[in-house]
């Protein structure tokens, strides 16, 4: 076992799945060639606005017309501003459009070869994916406390430095297995970064569906992937999801472009294949 095996070990020791596991758990689906995988997938934090509307309209329209699949995805890790009710109501409001989803989260139901259709349910999920990208070296625990993180951030605002965990800025980026092990004896707080390999100042080119080519900067930024609390954030969560569901086209927000790069990062550092992209004017 390599210490990079073994660290996996030592951070994810109740994870016993692989990837391979989840490969075979969630297989490509059987459907015909051009058929489109979307998602609705919102935060249950409220009701249906019209941006939303639209973005899901497009989304459903897609597989609709090539014989895909349209479901949906509570994205319920957000405890905190959770309205009660909001998710079953969101799915009413659809309908009131004459949306109803294939298959997914259906309020008081799932439906469907791909769930859990809900975040909250999907953490071995997200834990496995995170065990191995620490397995080969592309994440690793930081144990930088809230303190010092802002007086990072402070620092970064005082010389107008780009603002973020990233390079000489990574402090722990580097640390040896024996300083992991004392952090981890002491029981200290730990989040999991992802180990980036991009340079700000090189470009990715990326087709968008809608907006063409896109030229953007790389990923440098050492960012979140799984929360002191065992859930990842977005960006994390939904790439997994995506990739696991099998979903071919993503309609959203054009906001969505400024971590674009972020997110195709995580993408190749696990080995998936990103799906295409629609960013749709501001909703």
């Amino acid at each position: 076992m390599t210490d990079l095996e073994q660290l996996a070990e030592l951070i994810f020791p109740d994870v016993t799945e692989t990837i391979e596991d989840l490969e075979k758990r969630y297989p490509k689906r059987n459907l015909p060639e051009g058929a489109i995988v979307a998602r609705f997938a919102p935060s249950p934090t409220g009701f249906l606005h019209t941006g939303s509307l639209f973005a899901t309209l497009i989304a459903w329209k897609f597989p609709n017309q090539t014989n895909g699949v349209f479901f949906t995805r509570l994205e319920d890790t957000d405890t905190k501003r959770e309205i009660e009710g909001s998710g079953e109501e969101l799915l009413r409001q659809l309908k009131a459009f004459g949306i109803v989803p294939d298959e997914g989260y259906m309020g008081t139901y799932e439906k469907g070869n791909y769930g859990p259709y809900k975040q909250r349910d999907r953490l071995n999920i997200y834990h496995t994916v995170a065990k191995y990208l620490v397995s080969i070296g592309r994440a690793y625990p930081c144990f930088c406390t809230e303190e010092e993180l802002t007086e990072m951030r402070t620092h970064q605002e005082e010389i107008k430095d780009r603002i973020g965990y990233y390079g000489h800025y990574a402090k722990c980026r580097n640390l040896s297995m024996e300083e992991i092990k004392k952090h981890l004896e002491n029981k200290d707080k730990w989040v999991l970064r992802l180990k980036s390999m991009g340079d700000f100042n090189k470009k990715v080119e990326f087709n968008d569906l809608i907006k063409g080519k896109l030229e953007l900067p790389e990923n440098d930024i050492d960012q979140v992937l799984i929360k002191s609390d065992g859930v990842p954030p977005y960006a994390f969560a939904h790439v997994c999801d995506d990739h696991y569901m099998r979903v071919t086209t993503v309609t959203r927000d054009d906001s969505y472009i400024s971590s674009l790069t972020y997110h195709l990062e995580i993408w190749d550092a696990c080995g998936f294949k990103a799906p295409k992209f629609a960013h749709l004017l501001p909703l």
